[in-house]
């Protein structure tokens, strides 16, 4: 289904280190994909029309901004600014605060711009992931993050994960900062300005439940958690995307079977050894190298060249098996992720978990 949608895609990325050393990462057989969120809804709203052409969907009403749901023992009832619909099954996507507070938490912000040169010059196939020769905050990480979609326009943005927001203001200059490294040219007064993206995503180990608590006289809830409420973004790195398409299909298959609201199973967004591994690398990167944690970049730009980068690709997306997160955890630095696995162990106990 996401075919149609790819904007551009790379088999090559590059890393680039804070002393601006260079690391291409070959991801073949992998592929690293841009996806516009305007080509993306576009696509959705193609296939929901064919499907409402040929009588397989039927929308009953216009889209408007839920004010609140109700649920009760037999189903739940989702109230709107002009009225109110009664569903036997809810998938909710309105964002949510995790059940309970985690130990460690930061926040991933981002700003991003889609740029027109007034002529050729950029190379069209070097996309650049994580950047980290831009200037670091004092406690987490920043990167600048560069994709070209043609000789002439390209995506650049300042990216930081922080335990506070730094603002808006801060990353417009950062990211002016970064433009000359990033194009290559000093000469960004010709720039044109296409498209500006922002985003605040929560980077942590607090558990987001895929289901609220079951009514009362109901075995289970028919509310299903989806996207950032159900969980379905990576602690470690902010991405949500591949969880959230595995957790449609499941739905998908299931609904076309015409399984209940209160017996829908989610995969669960990542193993819980990857949270528990998640939770330990928020811990080292909240303490920092003065707190005998771990240096941000380092870290990244370690993890990606002392093994393949199809394996750290697929490990962030949650698909890797034990062993593979063996070979993982041996390159990482040891004594600062035994003190936050000391430390991750001293609050779960702490907590009662």
């Amino acid at each position: 289904m996401l075919a149609p949608a790819v904007h551009r895609w790379w088999d090559t990325v590059h890393l680039v280190a804070a002393d601006g050393t260079d690391v291409p990462l070959d991801l073949a057989p992998l592929r690293y994909v841009m996806v516009r969120g305007e080509d993306y809804y576009a696509h959705v709203a193609e296939v929901v029309g064919r499907a409402q052409a040929s009588g397989s969907l039927q929308l009953e009403h216009a889209a408007e901004l839920a004010e609140g749901v109700e649920e009760h023992d037999d189903g739940v009832r989702v109230i709107l600014p002009r009225a109110a619909l009664r569903t036997r099954t809810l998938l909710d996507s309105r964002p949510a605060p995790p059940s309970r507070p985690g130990a460690s938490s930061l926040v991933q912000e981002f700003l991003g711009r889609r740029f027109r040169l007034p002529g050729a010059g950029i190379d069209a196939d070097r996309a650049v992931l994580m950047d980290f020769s831009v200037p670091q905050p004092d406690v987490g990480l920043a990167f600048g993050y560069c994709l070209p979609t043609d000789s002439a326009s390209v995506l650049v943005e300042h990216t930081a994960f922080v335990p506070r927001s730094l603002g808006q203001v801060h990353h417009a200059a950062a990211l002016d900062a970064y433009l000359p490294r990033a194009l290559g040219t000093t000469a960004s007064a010709d720039l044109r300005v296409e498209h500006e993206e922002t985003g605040t995503i929560p980077m942590t180990d607090a558990p987001f439940p895929q289901r609220p608590p079951a009514p009362p006289g109901a075995r289970r809830s028919r509310v299903v958690k989806l996207g950032t409420a159900g969980g379905a973004v990576r602690p470690s790195t902010g991405y949500a995307f591949s969880a959230m398409q595995r957790a449609a299909r499941a739905l998908a298959g299931q609904l076309a079977a015409g399984v209940p609201g209160d017996r829908l199973d989610l995969p669960r967004p990542y193993p819980r050894r990857h949270a528990w591994m998640d939770a330990l690398l928020l811990r080292a990167l909240l303490d920092g190298p003065r707190r005998g944690g771990i240096d941000g970049p380092e870290f990244f730009v370690r993890l990606f060249t002392s093994n393949p980068p199809q394996r750290v690709l697929r490990f962030l997306d949650g698909l890797t098996c034990p062993t593979e997160e063996l070979a993982l955890m041996a390159t990482s630095p040891r004594g600062p992720m035994l003190r936050a696995a000391a430390a991750d162990a001293a609050w779960r106990l702490g907590v009662g978990r």
